[in-house]
């Protein structure tokens, strides 16, 4: 484990460690071989070190570390990288400082030129031992329009997820703990950065805000600090000397003369560098010379517009000294948001000679109006406004914008060859400019900006921005030049919709790719758009908020019928599929027979989304008729396909989606647990899912049921804490999680919490009064097992056994079928005959009713097979359980049972 910055012993690493496993202090001490005293010493010292209120910030500290999110503790993402000293401003850097630890919100204000930037930095590092968890420096100069959220995630390695918005997955990251987000140059993006700012504050009370700003944000609580020029008689000439002996090592300054010419710039960092490096080439005597027309309208006068004239006249100054070349390179440089590469620059600014752009760019360089090192350059925010006004002066402005976007669309189409190799970080460094690139091309139809903007879709959707790659897409259907590529577009748009949830606006781009299709005159288009509208309007009703007509649908799916092509695969595969889910008889729920059908035409086209999709059908239908096994077993020849479907594909995605989403819940409907936690593990892994609320909740119920207390523990305070941080909104799926936790409680003998987690299962399905679900109804039962007693058994065994049935309806009534027995009811032997009816479907219920049996009829030999059932799937609470009840077996099922509560 590597800790940036906090010095920390190899104990105490070990120490943190075991934090991170949600150990106790006796638990730390016994693994480490150390005495409580001693670990409380080092949980101080921990505690002190990294500057953290309690063990729960230092546990999610370890996790941070251990697993290697985000940047190393302590340390922000994205601070610039100074090649220059920082000189002066030691006070204003020690009240930023101060200032971050009493207010959430700072912004340094001050004119262009002024050093806002790199105070900011400055203070970054000063700051970064205050905020352990880290933080990001993001530079908002090249971003534009509603893409401050892009830049924030980009820089801290987030992304967006089918049900983690990207403000959201943001506000996840910042909230572990202290971190310290920088937002640079928020001047042209005031109301956006302001309302991003807002909102980060609002859901993240651990998070601190700088931003550099020409004017204040505006939000409650923010605190301005002014940044001034540097001080005259001290810190400008120093820092006009330090860049001049860089420039020229073996020059010599007067100082009076810098002292005059640093009055002059007002001690303005900007204006001072531009000035130093014309030294080399000039001397400090001519250069002051040379400046002196500009600068001496500005004798007799201060203040901020004087300032900002000064830096004026300075720009001004050295771009009157730039020859031909290199004044055209300059203007034509502006076009660039961020940063560029000598390819842009050959592409745009020299009319494709790259000797001619390096020879100009470097010459550029030296004379410090363009910035960067060898590979990649930018104009500062200041001079890049000076070399647009050029730009917008000449005559070549229009050409110079249809160059960008030429390189703009050739760029993109490149990164999209490259998404099986390394490409984000060349991705990153260009999207704000391809970007702003495509915002800039007129409306209407287009070819380049059209393959630029079904490039930048791909591309967005690949780097996981969802909400963007819909967008683009739907602009390229809007640049496109036939109905036909309109129609691609909205389809493509339409999956990327599915990806984030398969309801009515993924719905109406469907409707909306066939309108397209049906005008270019593309029959199978038409037929497979208006199909996969029909299967998603079944397939996922629970999504949509209004259930679309039945006769509409039917009508939808014989105008797609009508009009197919007998001879292509693929429609029939869509059509076959469409069928199959629109005759269901049941609310949700294919017709069997059909479902076979659409599954053979989906592997007569060898595509494996299409299979998946057909394969869902037949999963659906025995899952239906209450076949688990064959639903098990046709959800393993899906899980088998994932490997051939590309995560940069959006067709893809729902399906990646659908797969991960249904395999944990169908192998918990037969008890095999070690198939429901890899699979839950694996869409937890999987960026198409992402670590989300819901994936997390699909791992908790199978770790409690195999007994992995300490994991399960661990994982709902993290689900817990993101559902209330997003407004606590109605979801029902994560009920048995919720219960699962509080089976755990009661089994550890812990009844307050367990009743704390019982109403937060009722919770989160949208009532605060307690309703029983199936798993619900299950832990209640096998709370009453563990108990011995049950207030109400009767009015609990009626639930089990009449509960709308669904996937988990066999556990509850195993367990209440148990919790007969127990509580000596005289029709137990009834109730444990009817639970067994379903034991043949699911490992778990067959070792619950064998133990129930052997409870029943004193049978030492079921209770054997229950020890057996459990250690077959991996049960190791239920078999220590089940070791008490059989002599000579008593002290083993102790032991095991104190050490998995011990965990918790």
């Amino acid at each position: 484990m590597t800790v940036d910055r906090v010095e920390v012993s190899g104990r105490e690493v070990e120490v943190l460690v075991a934090l991170g496993d949600h150990l106790s202090n006796a638990r730390i001490a016994s693994r480490l071989h150390i005495s409580v005293r001693t670990v409380e010493g080092h949980v101080s010292s921990l505690l002190r070190k990294y500057g953290v209120a309690d063990r729960r910030e230092l546990a999610a500290l370890a996790v941070t570390v251990a697993d290697g999110t985000g940047p190393a503790v302590g340390q922000l993402a994205g601070i610039p990288v100074a090649r220059t000293t920082f000189v002066g401003r030691g006070e204003e850097r020690d009240g930023l400082v101060a200032a971050l630890a009493d207010s959430r919100l700072v912004t340094l204000l001050g004119p262009g030129g002024v050093g806002k930037t790199r105070l900011a930095a400055a203070v970054a590092e000063a700051a970064a031992s205050s905020f352990p968890f880290g933080g990001a420096f993001v530079d908002l100069v090249p971003v534009r329009d509603g893409f401050v959220a892009q830049a924030v995630a980009t820089t801290l390695g987030v992304s967006e997820g089918p049900q983690l918005p990207l403000v959201d997955a943001i506000i996840e990251r910042l909230a572990r703990g202290r971190s310290l987000l920088i937002l640079d140059n928020c001047e042209h993006l005031l109301e956006a950065a302001a309302a991003f700012v807002d909102r980060v504050l609002s859901g993240c009370p651990t998070v601190t805000v700088l931003t550099t700003s020409r004017e204040r944000l505006g939000l409650p609580g923010e605190r301005g600090m002014p940044v001034a020029p540097l001080p005259l008689g001290s810190d400008a000439e120093t820092l006009f000397c330090q860049r001049v002996e860089t420039a020229d090592p073996g020059a010599r300054c007067d100082p009076d003369v810098v002292a005059d010419l640093c009055s002059r710039l007002d001690g303005l960092p900007l204006a001072i560098e531009l000035a130093a490096a014309r030294c080399a080439s000039l001397g400090v005597s001519g250069l002051l010379a040379g400046l002196g027309d500009y600068l001496r309208l500005l004798a007799g006068g201060r203040g901020p517009a004087v300032r900002h004239r000064s830096l004026r006249a300075v720009i001004d100054w050295s771009h009157d000294l730039l020859d031909d070349e290199e004044r055209i390179m300059f203007r034509r440089l502006s076009i660039f948001s961020g940063g560029f590469d000598l390819d842009a620059v050959t592409a745009i600014a020299v009319n494709g000679d790259p000797a001619a752009a390096a020879d100009i760019l470097g010459r550029l360089v030296d004379k410090s109006l363009v910035t960067g090192r060898a590979g990649r350059w930018r104009l500062l925010a200041t001079v890049r406004a000076f070399a647009a006004e050029q730009l917008d002066q000449s005559a070549e402005g229009a050409v110079v914008r249809r160059r960008y976007l030429d390189w703009a669309a050739t760029t993109a189409n490149a990164l999209q060859n490259r998404l099986d190799q390394r490409w984000h970080e060349d991705f990153d460094a260009v999207a704000d400019d391809l970007r702003a690139a495509l915002r800039g091309c007129p409306s209407g139809p287009d070819s380049t900006a059209h393959r630029l903007a079904r490039a930048l879709g791909h591309l967005t959707f690949a780097r996981r921005f969802l909400t963007e790659s819909i967008d683009h897409y739907q602009t390229a259907a809007r640049h496109a030049r036939t109905p036909a590529d309109a129609a691609r577009d909205l389809w493509t748009a339409a999956n990327c919709t599915s990806a984030r949830y398969p309801g009515q606006p993924a719905f109406d781009l469907l409707l909306a790719s066939a309108e397209q299709a049906r005008t270019a005159g593309d029959a199978g288009m038409h037929a497979i758009a208006l199909a996969a509208a029909v299967t998603m309007a079944r397939r996922h009703q629970g999504s949509f908020d209004v259930e679309v007509p039945h006769d509409r649908l039917r009508r939808l799916l014989d105008q797609a019928t009508t009009e197919r092509d007998p001879h292509d695969a693929v429609v029939a595969a869509h059509l076959a599929a469409a069928a199959a889910w629109i005759t269901g008889s049941r609310e949700y729920g294919p017709d069997p027979v059909l479902a076979e059908t659409a599954m053979t035409a989906a592997r007569a086209t060898g595509d494996p989304v299409l299979l998946s999709a057909a394969l869902d059908g037949v999963l659906a239908a025995a899952r239906g008729a209450g076949r688990h096994r064959d639903a098990h077993r046709v959800n393993g020849e899906r899980l088998a396909l994932l490997a051939l479907m590309p995560r940069h594909d959006p067709r893809a995605a729902p399906e990646i989606l659908d797969i991960y989403q249904a395999a944990p819940s169908v192998a918990l409907e037969i008890g095999d647990l070690a198939t429901a936690l890899s699979t839950a593990q694996l869409a937890m892994d999987d960026d198409v899912v992402g670590d989300s609320c819901l994936s997390a909740a699909k791992l908790i119920p199978p770790l409690v049921l195999s007994g992995q207390f300490a994991q399960a523990l661990h994982l709902a305070g993290s689900v817990w804490d993101r559902w209330t941080r997003d407004g606590r909104p109605v979801l029902g799926e994560l009920s048995p999680a919720m219960a699962a936790i509080a089976l755990v409680h009661g089994l550890c003998g812990d009844v307050p919490t367990s009743e704390l987690w019982r109403a937060r299962a009722s919770q989160v399905r949208g009532s605060v009064v307690l309703t029983h679900a199936t798993f619900l109804t299950f832990v209640e039962a096998r709370l009453g097992v563990h108990a011995g007693r049950y207030d109400g058994v009767d009015a609990l065994l009626n639930l089990a056994f009449t509960d709308a049935p669904c996937g988990t309806s066999a556990y509850a009534r195993a367990a209440a079928a148990e919790l007969a027995v127990v509580t000596g009811l005289p029709d137990a032997a009834e109730y444990v005959a009817a639970a067994a009816r379903t034991a043949p479907e699911n490992d778990w219920v067959a070792a619950c009713l064998d133990r129930a049996a052997g409870r029943l009829h004193g049978d030492a030999a079921a209770l054997t097979a229950a020890v057996s059932g459990w250690e077959r799937i991996g049960a190791r609470y239920e078999r220590a359980c089940t070791l008490l009840l059989i002599p000579g077996q008593e002290a083993t099922g102790r032991s095991e049972l104190a050490s998995l509560c011990r965990a918790t």
